[in-house]
């Protein structure tokens, strides 16, 4: 970001880049609402500035965090309108790294799951017929 802190408007394309997203992501945000309408050349192509791309990286790291656009949208609404408080980003927060935890608890139970199943195979001594990974995958849970 910082080659462009000097640079005063941004194409499209530049603001991709810049942001580290891509052009059709920045449509969507502003499709749905996260981005403002940007301003446009008479030719129709958008202009953005510099509080665009702020925004922009804010929505990006906010979603490589996990956050779904939901929670990103009430992140922005606390920023964008007075008299909220760092305690509800705090509890935003904290609601996200439960989601997240329970996401990792979940891959592990699955990581253990998979390398029991491979415990249990004797490799090429076996059959595809004989193969307890192909037997458990047929088996319900």
């Amino acid at each position: 970001m910082q080659e462009h802190s000097a640079k005063t408007a941004f194409s499209v394309g530049d603001l991709a880049r810049a942001s580290q997203c891509k052009v059709e992501t920045v449509r969507y945000y502003e499709k749905i609402g996260l981005m403002p309408t940007p301003q446009r050349t008479e030719g129709g192509h958008r202009i953005y500035n510099q509080p665009e791309l702020k925004r922009l990286i804010f929505i990006r790291r906010s979603r490589d965090l996990g956050f779904s656009v939901s929670q990103v949208r009430d992140l922005l609404r606390f920023v964008d309108e007075p008299n909220h408080t760092c305690g509800e980003v705090k509890a935003l927060t904290l609601a996200q790294s439960e989601e997240v935890q329970r996401k990792i608890d979940d891959l592990q139970r699955l990581h253990k799951a998979l390398l029991e199943m491979a415990n249990r195979c004797k490799g090429e001594s076996y059959s595809l017929e004989q193969c307890p990974i192909i037997d458990a995958l047929y088996d319900e849970m």
